[in-house]
């Protein structure tokens, strides 16, 4: 099972971008859909992005438009990138790995993000 380790969290200025990375290690994410997660304080995990392993891309309604979930096989590697940020994006963002249609899945263990002047 793959273990991932997120980086690029920190303060960002209302209306700057982030940019995440997350590396992987254990197994290759070659077969695993990926994606990135959100917790928002007193609100639930929230799905924000996903990307199969065909390259398909998903983004919830937050981030439409303004986020793009990229992948480097070859590095191992997953990317958040979301522009526009406003002080409603502060949360810990998570990166996931999972293989569909089994129970395996994966999740860093987050990077605060904080969006403010």
């Amino acid at each position: 099972q793959v273990q991932l380790v997120e980086s690029g969290g920190g303060l960002v200025q209302p209306g700057g971008s982030l940019k995440l990375s997350c590396a992987a290690s254990g197994d290759s994410l070659d077969r695993y859909e990926v994606g990135w997660s959100r917790r928002i304080p007193g609100k639930e995990r929230e799905l924000i992005a996903t990307l199969t392993t065909f390259h398909f891309e998903h983004y919830a309604q937050v981030a439409k438009g303004r986020a793009t979930n990229s992948r480097d096989n070859a590095k191992n590697m997953v990317f958040l990138q979301m522009n526009n940020l406003g002080p409603e994006d502060s949360a810990i963002y998570y990166c996931r790995a999972r293989i569909v249609g089994t129970s395996v899945r994966s999740w860093g263990q987050g990077t605060q993000v904080t969006v403010s002047s």
